[in-house]
C-alpha cells in the first residue's frame, strides 16, 4: 500500500507551528537539575563510548581508602558506584546541584563540598588516593597533583576537541580553529605530565548523537550551558523553529560528541619534586 503524502498547504503550517509551540514550551518549562538525561528518552540518542566510565570508575572506587570527585553534578554518577570508600567526598559549584547531590550522597556517607570553579581546591595536600571527574569544566591538573597521595590516581571522562560542534554553529557560526581544538586530549597529556604526573591511560572517541524533535534541542542546551553560553528560548526563537521545520522535514539533527578517557598516576617517590 502506497502511503499517503504528507499534507501541505495553511492547515499543515500551522499544524507544524502548533507543535513547535508545544514542544519549545515543555522543554523550556522541565527542571534541569542535576546531570540525568532521562527525560530526552525517545527524543535524543548518543552512542556511549565504548571503555564504560561508571563501571571503571566504580570499581576503582571499590579499591580506594579516601576519593574525591570533582564537579559531580548532581552526584548521579557517584551515587551509581556500589561501594563509596570510606572517606568520600564531591565539589560542586551550581546551587541546585549541591542541593541535589547532597541529598543523593549524604545517605552513602559521602560529603558534598560547595566549590568554586577556580583553585585551590578545598583539602590538604596528599588528601585522597582516588581523584574522579566525569565532565569537569576545567581541569586544574596542579591542584590534583597536590591533594593526591603519592601513587594515587587520576580518572576523568571529559569532552574532547569540537564537541557538538554542529549543534554550536548551526546557533552561533562559524567557530575558530582555535576554539575546535581548545580540548585536545594531547593538551591534557602535557599539562598533567607538567603538574608531575604520569599518564597511563589515554583515549578518545566520536560518537553519534541524534535529536528527534526540537523539545530535545532545547532541553539539552539549557542543561548542558556551555554549548550556547546565554541560551534562552526568547532569544533564539527564529533560530528553534527554523531546525524545528528542518527536523520535520528531514529527520533527526545529527551532532557529534568528543570524549577521552585519561587516567593519571602519582609517582610514590619524592624525587620527583612533588609535595
Amino acid at each position: 500500500m502506497t502511503p499517503s503524502p504528507a499534507p501541505s498547504g495553511p492547515s499543515s503550517a500551522a499544524s507544524t507551528s502548533e507543535r513547535f509551540d508545544a514542544l519549545v514550551a515543555e522543554a523550556d518549562a522541565v527542571s534541569v537539575d542535576g546531570w540525568d538525561f532521562s527525560w530526552l528518552e525517545g527524543r535524543a540518542t548518543e552512542e556511549r563510548p565504548s571503555w564504560g566510565y561508571a563501571r571503571a570508575m566504580a570499581g576503582r572506587l571499590g579499591r580506594a581508602r579516601a576519593a574525591l570527585d570533582i564537579d559531580t553534578g548532581g552526584g548521579e554518577v557517584l551515587a551509581s558506584a556500589p561501594v563509596l570508600p570510606p572517606l568520600t567526598v564531591a565539589t560542586e559549584s551550581w546551587p541546585p546541584n549541591i542541593a541535589r547531590a547532597t541529598a543523593l550522597l549524604h545517605p552513602r556517607g559521602a560529603a558534598v563540598v560547595a566549590c568554586g570553579e577556580e583553585p585551590p581546591l578545598p583539602f590538604g595536600d596528599r588528601a585522597f588516593d582516588l581523584v574522579v571527574s566525569r565532565h569537569p569544566v576545567t581541569t586544574w591538573w596542579e591542584e590534583i597533583a597536590r591533594v593526591l597521595t603519592p601513587g594515587g590516581t587520576y580518572f576523568s571522562q571529559q569532552i574532547g576537541p569540537a564537541s557538538v560542534f554542529e549543534l554550536i554553529e548551526y546557533f552561533l557560526g562559524a567557530r575558530t580553529p582555535e576554539e575546535r581544538d581548545a580540548r585536545d586530549p594531547g593538551r591534557a597529556r602535557r599539562a598533567a605530565e607538567a603538574a608531575g604526573l604520569e599518564v597511563t591511560d589515554l583515549r578518545a572517541e566520536r560518537l553519534r548523537i541524534e535529536f528527534h524533535d526540537i523539545g530535545a534541542v532545547v532541553y539539552f542546551l539549557r542543561k548542558v550551558i556551555w554549548t550556547v553560553p546565554g541560551f534562552t528560548v526568547a532569544e533564539h526563537r527564529p533560530r528553534l523553529r527554523s531546525l524545528h521545520r528542518l527536523i520535520e522535514e528531514e529527520g533527526p539533527f545529527v551532532a557529534h560528541s568528543s570524549r577521552f578517557l585519561v587516567e593519571a598516576r602519582k609517582p610514590e617517590h619524592p624525587s620527583t619534586g612533588l609535595r
